[in-house]
């Protein structure tokens, strides 16, 4: 008996077999009913990217990627040696600036004022010694034992002893006032023009060095110790974990019964429990199919894109790009 045609026959009948399988799994894959609250989105995020409003080297960078830092935690330093020596510089002058103001306000100084006030006293002395000759100028002139000439100048030193009496007050006083108020509000300018460089110069250190602006994770580093960077480039990018969200596409024949805060759940692969999201952005234009959606179900031209963000993000488990599914909740 020949076996080899029989062995043949049965190979053929068995691959027979499996193809008639095979063919109708996709038959009753493509029979399946699509769940029409369910799409294929993935994971977005919104970096925090964090950078100086001034050019610098950068001299120290405290962070690297991967890293988990804390709200005020130092992130990055760049060279600053100069921007110190002008607060340095700036602080002197406000001192100079302060102690001229003061000096201004104060008058002459306490000897000059002794001084002023001694000429003072001796200019009252020969006042006193004047109104007596004169009273005693005048009684002789009375009783015609003095020329009226001698009584002439009497009168004349006494107007000449009250004028500088009067002179030499008005000079104490003036001593004691300081300088003009014109003068010391100059001085004044002067103080508040120099307070505002030294606030400049206090505002250009501060912002050579930058502290993270809440919890996050530092995401990725641009620069490295050493490096010249421009002003307002990004040096440090973080993503703190409630800026982390789901995009996903609605075909325009469902987009309609979608709402702003409508709850959502997010499946991950490998991940058996989903996360709660909420809607919070409808897109007002359409647009075509992206190419990154592979899905027999999606049979929509159309398309509007949705982002929903967690209720509860776990930075450990999501990550941007990461592919979910968007199941909407009834």
């Amino acid at each position: 008996m020949n076996v080899q045609p029989l062995a043949s026959l049965a190979m053929k009948s068995i691959n027979s077999l499996v193809s008639l399988l095979f063919i109708g799994l996709i038959l009753l894959a493509g029979c399946a009913k699509p769940d029409p609250n369910r799409w294929q989105g993935y994971i977005e995020a919104e970096f925090v990217r964090v950078s100086s409003p001034l050019p610098g080297a950068l001299e120290v960078l405290k962070v690297k990627r991967g890293d988990s830092v804390k709200a005020g935690q130092g992130l990055f330093e760049l060279e600053r040696a100069a921007d110190l020596a002008t607060q340095r510089e700036a602080t002197e002058r406000l001192l100079q600036a302060k102690a001229r103001l003061e000096n201004m306000k104060k008058g002459q100084r306490p000897t000059e004022l002794s001084a002023i006030a001694a000429r003072l006293a001796q200019a009252k002395a020969a006042l006193e010694l004047s109104q007596s000759e004169f009273k005693r100028w005048q009684q002789l002139l009375e009783k015609n034992v003095a020329s009226p000439a001698e009584f002439d100048r009497a009168q004349t030193a006494l107007t000449r002893d009250q004028r500088l009496v009067e002179e030499i007050t008005a000079q104490l006083a003036t001593a004691s006032l300081g300088a003009r108020s014109d003068d010391i509000r100059a001085a004044e300018a002067d103080v508040a023009a120099v307070a505002a460089t030294l606030a400049r110069a206090d505002w250009n250190v501060a912002q050579k060095q930058q502290a993270s602006p809440e919890d996050a994770l530092v995401f990725d580093t641009l620069y490295v110790q050493g490096e010249w960077v421009p002003a307002g480039a990004p040096i440090v990018s973080l993503l703190p974990p409630r800026n982390l969200k789901v995009r996903f596409f609605v075909p325009q024949t469902r987009i309609g019964s979608i709402r702003i805060g409508q709850n959502v759940s997010i499946l991950l692969d490998g991940v058996a429990e989903p996360y709660a999201a909420k809607i919070s952005y409808l897109s007002p234009q359409a647009e075509f199919t992206p190419p990154v959606i592979y899905s027999q179900e999606n049979r929509a031209k159309l398309v509007f894109m949705v982002e929903a963000w967690f209720d509860s993000p776990d930075p450990a488990r999501l990550h941007p790009g990461q592919p979910v599914d968007v199941r909407l909740k009834p």
